[in-house]
């Protein structure tokens, strides 16, 4: 018996030590193989002859991918994303290249990233217009996103038994005080700014006359650019617009139940297309017309065109740094996704120390999230500034309280008109699960050698003492808050505070209110920075943060191999998981060693 366990266990260890071998062979055998790629490959190049920019969008639009497209070869769990200023810079770049001749934008892929992303891209293919170059769009149908951006283009084709769909935009929260009640938890908010509405779905059953003041004004405001930029690249009047968006039904009914004839009819589709025929068409712009209806049009993936772009450019000494503080902003170490107060103040102060950065350009989507780790960056942007080096604060969809708490350590803060900002307030949150307990017959009693030693205990009823202390932190933070913003805007505190309390404004509105410096995007920031930096040939740079370098390496190789988008698992059973999962990662948010928090629940799909 004795022998037969041994060599089971033996016979065991056998498989699993020829497993490691193996597998990490493979990983030396990549290694190699990138190495050997990355050195005999001459560089990626565009085809002569004219060609289309084929843009193709998948999954999330983000500023930086949070998901490894290394593991996502290994599964297919891992999330599409598509990084907006790549898009960007290859769109810029087309536009003054010979061998593009038009620009083909096609949506089916793109299922979020962010009103304000959207209209970032929606510009840079305006701007590719007017080099006189065509753009096409096409969709078999078009969500209200992906019609926004497909919009621009001088042409709209539609499948033909497609849709648009148009619904206006909505904020609704899930608020848990009854269920909290029923349960017998006492939530305990501190908080300081009447509009900072991030904890009441915690201590309310519905939404606040100030959350619904504010919100209703985001809203509108916003709705109203879609609306306005819609209708004018359309040529369409904004009451023309708004009939098929209220009417509906009517517009259905009088299309014979046609969604894709209805749509055409308010002017919002110039072709219904098959596959095929959108094929055909493109050649036509090409001057390929040729015959054959499945024959593919001569064109360039906007990642390849990229990589080409990027390889000529290659070799300039002076560098702009572009960071990215995408996601929560945490306390500690970070990877990409969220925003750690020690790692991305590490690739701060990295880029202040390469003597071949000449300045920065910090890329803003965070709602906030932790005081402390935001001080943090903030305090490593201002040291950078006080050694030479320009900061250019630019903000995406999201920039709001830790968001914004980070941006006023800039020289200068561009916006996007659709950007979501400001949210200046503070709160702090304490769960107490006395009543649940007693309500199962437990107790809880002990020793303590001073009065706080524990106050915070969430067995324990909270002590007033303790609760006072709490609300006093909250009130300092907000106070500091306050001068940080009226220091790095040269304004009054008091100012400062009549336009804060925890509410969110648009970037439109808060260039009026002088929070933000200028309406712009990405390319207007690095233009500023490079300006400041006095830059005429520059290349522009994107560290990351908490990658390891051969997963970096990894990362190209499978990148250069592919078109940059990878699969995700379909279906609504995975954007269920994908969003449950989001949710179990936001409860790393509370994670600030003083337990306060600039956190904004104001994002806008």
């Amino acid at each position: 018996m004795f022998r037969f366990i041994f060599r089971l266990l033996r016979t065991v260890w056998s498989f699993i030590d020829g497993t490691r071998r193996v597998v990490t062979n493979l990983i030396l055998l990549l290694a190699i193989v990138a190495i050997i790629a990355a050195i005999a490959h001459p560089g990626p190049t565009v085809p002569d002859g004219g060609v289309a920019l084929l843009v193709r969008p998948a999954g999330t639009l983000v500023e930086q991918a949070a998901f490894d497209p290394f593991l996502s070869v290994l599964s297919d769990e891992q999330q599409k994303e598509t990084q907006l200023p790549d898009l960007l810079e290859a769109i810029r770049a087309a536009r003054d290249d010979a061998r593009i001749k038009l620009l083909v934008l096609e949506t089916d892929g793109l299922d979020a990233g962010g009103l304000a992303k959207f209209g970032e891209l929606r510009a840079a293919i305006a701007d590719f217009k007017t080099s006189g170059k065509p753009v096409l769009a096409r969709g078999e149908h078009f969500s209200q996103s992906q019609y926004y951006l497909a919009s621009v283009a001088d042409e709209v084709h539609l499948a033909p038994d497609g849709f648009v769909l148009l619904e206006g935009l909505a904020k609704f929260t899930t608020y848990f005080r009854g269920a909290l009640d029923k349960l017998g938890v006492k939530v305990h908010l501190f908080r300081a700014g009447e509009y900072k509405s991030f904890a009441e779905p915690f201590t309310r059953n519905d939404m606040s006359a100030e959350d619904r003041e504010a919100s209703q004004a985001l809203l509108d405001g916003l709705w109203g650019r879609i609306r306005d930029e819609v209708s004018a690249a359309r040529k369409l009047s904004p009451a023309q617009f708004d009939h098929y968006v209220l009417n509906y039904l009517g517009a259905l009914k009088a299309a014979g139940g046609s969604r894709a004839a209805a749509a055409q009819a308010a002017g919002l589709v110039d072709r219904f297309s098959t596959r095929d025929q959108w094929r055909a068409r493109i050649r036509e712009h090409l001057g390929n017309q040729s015959k054959s209806a499945g024959e593919d049009f001569r064109r360039v993936d906007a990642n390849a065109y990229l990589a080409a772009v990027r390889h000529a450019r290659s070799g300039k000494p002076d560098q702009i740094a572009v960071l990215v503080a995408q996601g929560t902003i945490l306390d500690g170490e970070q990877s990409p996704g969220n925003v750690g107060g020690d790692s991305f103040a590490r690739l701060i102060r990295e880029a202040r120390e390469n003597k071949r950065v000449k300045a920065v350009v910090i890329r803003i989507d965070s709602p906030g999230g932790s005081a402390w780790a935001s001080e943090i960056i903030r305090r490593e942007l201002e040291l950078t500034r006080q050694a030479g080096k320009p900061v250019i604060a630019s903000m995406s969809s999201l920039a709001a309280s830790g968001g914004y708490w980070i941006a006023a350590g800039a020289d200068e803060i561009f916006a996007d008109p659709c950007t979501v900002t400001g949210s200046i307030g503070v709160f702090g949150l304490f769960p107490e699960f006395s009543g649940p307990l007693g309500t199962l017959g437990l107790s809880v009693d002990g020793v303590a050698t001073a009065p706080q030693a524990a106050a915070l205990d969430p067995r324990r009823p909270l002590d007033p003492v303790a609760a006072e202390a709490l609300q006093l932190d909250v009130d300092y933070t907000y106070r500091r808050f306050l001068e940080i913003v009226a220091a790095a805007r040269k304004m009054e505190p008091n100012a400062v505070d009549k336009i804060a309390r925890g509410r969110v404004w648009s970037g439109q509105e808060a260039v009026s209110l002088g929070l933000v410096d200028y309406k712009g995007g990405l390319d207007a920031a690095l233009f500023s920075a490079a300006s400041r930096a006095k830059l005429q040939d520059y290349t522009v740079i994107w560290p990351t943060q908490g990658v390891p370098p051969m997963r970096r390496l990894l990362q190209q190789l499978f990148a250069a191999a592919g078109d940059g988008n990878f699969t995700a698992a379909p279906g609504a059973v995975n954007g269920i998981a994908r969003r449950l999962a989001a949710d179990v990662r936001s409860l790393a948010l509370w994670n600030d060693p003083r337990h306060i928090y600039i956190h904004c629940l104001c994002e806008i799909p």
